[in-house]
């Protein structure tokens, strides 16, 4: 199960990537358009807003399997060497705060993402550029649940279950 929780994160994460370039390519042609033709891409602002959203939800979970979550280790690093079960257990605390979190951020846009879908919401500007929101509610929905199941895995690794 790990493994395949492992698998689904790495394909997440090529996701991001893959969109991280799209979003270079996007914006070069942008400017490009703008500086040689007076004419620049429409709708590139809006994608770049929905775009960095979900990019943080699409790699976040890799990023915490990877070790390269942001936060301070200090305490974390002085405890282990003293007291490796006590490090073992504020890290336990730790993954338990991320995953109460992440429990409300994905509750919170469950209904955000419900609506969005059946009304249909978009942004951008009727005529010029439009995009549905639905995908990134769902790319947050979908990052916040393998977020939790990372969280979970590090304290199923940490306490020796494989």
């Amino acid at each position: 199960m790990l493994r395949l929780l492992d698998r689904a994160t790495e394909a997440l994460n090529v996701l991001g990537s893959l969109l991280i370039l799209a979003l270079t390519l996007l914006v070069g042609v942008d400017v490009l358009g703008r500086n040689l033709a007076g004419a620049p891409l429409a709708g590139v602002p809006e994608m770049v807003t929905l775009s960095i959203v979900a990019i943080v939800f699409l790699q976040a979970p890799a990023a915490l399997r990877a070790g390269r979550f942001t936060r301070s280790d200090g305490l974390i690093e002085a405890l282990s060497r003293r007291a490796p079960g006590a490090a073992k257990a504020l890290e336990t605390v730790f993954d338990l705060a991320g995953i109460a979190i992440l429990s409300v951020i994905l509750t919170a846009t469950w209904p955000l993402f419900l609506r969005s879908w059946t009304r249909g919401d978009f942004i951008g500007a009727v005529g010029d550029f439009t995009a549905p929101t639905w995908p990134v509610k769902a790319t947050i929905l979908i990052g916040s649940a393998l977020l939790i199941l990372q969280f979970l895995a590090r304290i199923l690794r940490r306490w020796g279950a494989r």
